[in-house]
């Protein structure tokens, strides 16, 4: 049992942590919001409507698919049995560990002579196979909690192997699924080498990162309450994202999605 001295620690520490952390964040919102019209102007200078809506194509196309595939995945490596799964589910953690600074330059020629870089295509492919190796492991770790006895109750009634999946298991399913949108969105919405190195020629598919990057190289000297309300506007999404889905986000940190 935890006594009342040690919550009061803890509650102390944890908001130093708290506090460290947003520190930062609180000064440049307060640098954005010190001069008025500062959003106004580091909108319509930056082009940002146009670097928000790229973002949010590639970051909702990068959840969508990587999330399809990712309950269809760890269904089939939590609760099916078939040859060789063990060496497949381990390959498939290789995208876990090779980090993508060791792969963008041979995936800048392969999608070069695909004829797909300065497109969305060039973002979306290699985020969402990222995301796939994490949202599997991810997954099949739910999976592999739920009680055998529900899912052979589910068979016994005739359920396939696909309605088991969708009637009994998402239902249960969607803490997990939801935390692993939350965290591919975030990874994907602050992606910036690869909108560096394989979409820089094409300014209309530039991510909200890669110009906001553009935007304080052009502005830092001049104006750093400009710069400030940009980088506001570029983290927002994920803010709003996050309240949107907090209590989804918690229960499937704390449900046990990451048991094995």
């Amino acid at each position: 049992m935890i006594d009342r001295r040690e919550q009061v620690l803890a509650h102390v520490v944890l908001g130093l942590f708290a506090l460290i952390a947003l520190a930062p964040v609180a000064r440049i919102v307060v640098t954005a919001l010190a001069e008025p019209g500062s959003f106004s102007t580091a909108w319509s200078d930056g082009h940002f409507s146009m670097y928000l809506r790229s973002s949010a194509l590639v970051a909702v196309s990068v959840v969508a698919i990587s999330s399809v595939l990712s309950i269809l995945a760890g269904y089939a490596f939590g609760l099916m049995r078939f040859r060789g799964e063990q060496v497949l589910f381990y390959v498939l953690l290789l995208g876990l560990m090779v980090p993508l600074e060791a792969t963008i330059v041979p995936l800048y020629y392969d999608l070069r002579d695909l004829g797909l870089t300065d497109t969305y295509w060039a973002l979306i492919l290699p985020q969402a196979g990222v995301s796939v190796a994490f949202g599997t492991f991810w997954m099949r770790a739910f999976f592999r909690s739920v009680p055998r006895s529900l899912i052979e109750a589910a068979r016994i009634d005739g359920a396939t192997s696909f309605g088991v999946l969708w009637r009994v298991l998402m239902p249960q399913a969607m803490p997990a699924v939801m935390t692993l949108c939350v965290l591919v969105f975030t990874y994907t919405w602050n992606e910036f080498l690869l909108a560096l190195v394989l979409v820089s020629g094409s300014e209309s598919h530039q991510t909200a990162p890669l110009g906001l990057s553009f935007f304080a190289g052009a502005a830092r000297a001049g104006d750093p309450t400009k710069v400030a309300a940009a980088a506001v506007l570029v983290a927002l999404p994920i803010v709003v994202v996050y309240l949107f889905l907090q209590r989804h986000f918690v229960r499937g940190m704390l449900g046990g999605s990451i048991k094995e």
